[in-house]
């Protein structure tokens, strides 16, 4: 596995309304190239976090891997202070849940009008894609909550991808 997969698999969880979906879709929303996309559909069906289709999740295998395996495999370490745009805790959906003014976790990015801690993305293109597509933002922050917060926010976290992987 490599990260840029997770945020595609992210990106297939946020089309669940759009089953005609091509790679040249995932690509282009992405910034990937479709041959990055069709290497990352493949590895994740290896992995068994999709069918031998490349169409469908394994939704269950997807979250345990989501909550065990991914702050193991890519974890996040809070950097310098930066411009960027809110992540983690600090962004939609937990930021509603939870307040904290001291610990604000940021990717760093340009656009982002927040300063806070720098957290990596999984993939540099996150920051633009999560501004295209709200679905796919809340997940990936959901992701970096797993990735780097205390016990509290990975359990909110956890709460709140099953919901979206259950709809």
């Amino acid at each position: 596995m490599r990260p840029q997969d997770i945020v595609v698999l992210c990106k297939l969880i946020s089309f669940k309304d759009r089953p005609d979906w091509r790679q040249k879709d995932i690509a282009n929303e992405l910034n990937l190239s479709q041959s990055e996309v069709t290497e990352s559909l493949e590895r994740s069906r290896v992995a068994g976090l999709i069918d031998p289709s490349k169409r469908k999740l394994n939704k269950s295998v997807l979250l345990d891997f989501l909550v065990h395996g991914l702050p193991y495999v890519f974890p996040a370490e809070p950097g310098k202070v930066c411009r960027g745009i809110p992540t983690a805790h600090s962004a939609y959906p937990l930021n509603k849940k939870i307040v904290s003014e001291k610990d604000i976790y940021v990717w760093s990015c340009e656009e982002g009008d927040i300063r806070g801690q720098s957290i990596n993305p999984l993939y540099p293109s996150v920051p633009y894609a999560a501004q295209k597509d709200p679905s796919l933002y809340a997940l990936l922050a959901l992701i970096d909550a797993i990735r780097v917060g205390r016990a509290r926010e990975q359990k909110l976290a956890i709460q709140e991808l099953k919901s979206r992987l259950k709809g």
